[in-house]
């Protein structure tokens, strides 16, 4: 929770600087954070969204994608050394916040029984084989996109903080502890370990990228006419 509180604070101090701040000709660190800010705006919303509901729903995805992107983040930095996803809360969190935007989003549009149609219903499918496919999309659109939302971040930031804490424990082992010839291995472990903390930095923009861009899917998924 300290590590969260953290780096709450610190994405929130970066965007009120930001803001604060703000120049008509950015300097480094305003174009740094619009830099961002158009990724998610281009490559994420619009592209998925479109024109006019990749607008609306841009501060959504910029919010989710740079909350996750920080919270990942912590996991390589210094005295932290731990991913504020790694934990389930967080995850969750974000998931149900998806969840009920999702859900609010098709029922805005096409009103309850429209969504359920939309949803549980593809069009172009034989009446008989609804029988079968209900219940399956059901399940897929109520349970499995939010939990696997959230369990996909978690597992993903778990995993990596395991193989760092694993190769530099090994290489303290090694170097410290060990006897003889075995301390050579020490040097292959801190590679590994080198390896995997740059692995984990490109791991934490994915994850962030793939959250925000599957939110941006379930969203144009419940606004389409069908589907």
């Amino acid at each position: 929770m300290l590590v969260r509180v953290i780096m709450a604070t610190v994405l929130l101090l970066v965007f009120c600087l930001a803001a604060r701040r703000a120049r008509l000709v950015p300097g480094r660190f305003q174009n740094g954070v619009e830099m961002v800010l158009d990724f998610v705006r281009n490559s994420i919303a619009i592209e998925v969204l479109g024109q006019e509901n990749g607008r609306k729903y841009f501060k959504l995805l910029a919010t989710i994608f740079c909350t996750v992107l920080v919270m990942n983040i912590a996991a390589v930095i210094p005295f932290l050394n731990i991913a504020g996803t790694s934990v389930i809360g967080l995850p969750i969190v974000l998931a149900l916040w998806t969840y009920v935007m999702y859900l609010g989003a098709g029922v805005k549009a096409h009103g309850v029984g429209g969504f359920l149609k939309n949803s549980l219903l593809p069009s172009g499918v034989p009446k008989p084989l609804y029988l079968l496919l209900a219940p399956i999309e059901f399940l897929q659109v109520f349970i499995l996109r939010p939990a696997t939302l959230a369990i996909r971040l978690m597992a993903n930031m778990v995993a990596g903080h395991l193989m760092l804490a694993i190769c530099f424990a090994a290489t303290s082992f090694f170097l410290f502890d060990a006897a003889g010839g075995m301390k050579l291995f020490g040097a292959g472990t801190f590679v590994a370990g080198a390896a995997f903390f740059f692995f984990e930095v490109f791991v934490a923009a994915l994850q962030a990228y793939v959250f925000a861009i599957l939110t941006a899917v379930y969203l144009n998924l419940s606004v389409e006419a069908e589907h």
